[in-house]
C-alpha cells in the first residue's frame, strides 16, 4: 500500500474556500450530521466515501470534515491516493462551532443556483 500525505487546512483557510462553494463532505454519522453540521455540507458516512468516488471532480478540490478530524483524515487521504485534490479540516465541526461559527441544523440543502 502506499502512503499518501494528508493535507489538512485550518479553520480560517477552510471558511475562506467555503465562501467560495466548495465540495465538503461531512463523514461523521447522519445522528450528529442532522444535530448539526457546517453550512453546505454533505452528508457521506465514513463507510460510504468509496461510493461517492465517481461523483468527485477530479478537477476541484474536496474538504472533508467530521467532529473532530480523525475521520476526515483517513478520508481525505484515501481520496487522495485515488486522485483527488482532498484536504482534512482540522478541528472538525467541534472546532468551527467552538470559534463561533454557524452550524445549522437538518439535511443537505443544496444552495439555490
Amino acid at each position: 500500500m502506499v502512503a499518501v500525505a494528508v493535507r489538512e487546512v485550518s479553520l480560517g483557510a477552510f471558511a475562506l474556500a467555503l465562501a467560495d462553494d466548495v465540495v465538503v463532505l461531512d463523514v461523521r454519522d447522519q445522528e450528529d450530521y442532522l444535530a448539526g453540521h457546517v453550512p453546505g455540507a454533505r452528508p457521506v458516512p465514513l463507510d460510504r466515501v468509496a461510493d461517492q468516488l465517481g461523483e468527485l471532480s477530479r478537477e476541484e478540490p474536496v474538504y472533508v470534515i467530521c467532529a473532530r478530524g480523525d475521520r476526515a483524515r483517513g478520508a481525505a487521504g484515501w481520496l487522495r491516493a485515488h486522485g483527488l485534490e482532498a484536504y482534512s479540516v482540522a478541528g472538525g465541526t467541534a472546532g468551527w462551532a467552538r470559534t463561533g461559527r454557524r452550524l445549522v441544523p437538518g439535511p443537505y440543502q443544496a444552495a439555490a443556483a
